[in-house]
């Protein structure tokens, strides 16, 4: 599957990395180097013609933190709709969640995974 990303969402993905969200990056800070469970996470990656903002492919869980640009967009829906065709869950936090109720997002990720919380 990542063999078949375009060299631009490529490129687009590193830049994403380059400068986050608050939000994304208050939530990077708790799930890298393994440190929610030893649950592997990357982030901003392209999967398809999409980029995800976190994602574990041994848990196939995606993670977004969304502002509010992605109050009612349709283009969300279709892009979660194909992400479960692929094999994944989709969890979406609104970014006041991550950084004012982290320990409730991180239950949420944790239940989603099928581990203790």
């Amino acid at each position: 599957m990542r063999n078949n990303v375009p060299v631009s969402s490529k490129r687009h993905a590193r830049a994403m990395r380059a400068e986050p969200t608050e939000a994304e990056s208050a939530l990077w800070r708790l799930l890298r180097d393994r440190k929610l469970q030893g649950i592997k996470w990357r982030r901003q990656v392209p999967i398809g013609v999409y980029i995800v903002d976190l994602v574990s492919f041994e848990r196939r869980l995606v993670v977004e933190c969304d502002g509010s640009q992605h109050a009612e967009r349709r283009h969300d829906v279709s892009r979660d709709d194909w992400l479960r065709q692929q094999g994944f869950s989709v969890l979406r936090f609104w970014n006041h969640e991550v950084l004012q109720q982290r320990e409730s997002v991180l239950n949420t990720i944790l239940a989603r995974c099928g581990l203790p919380w």
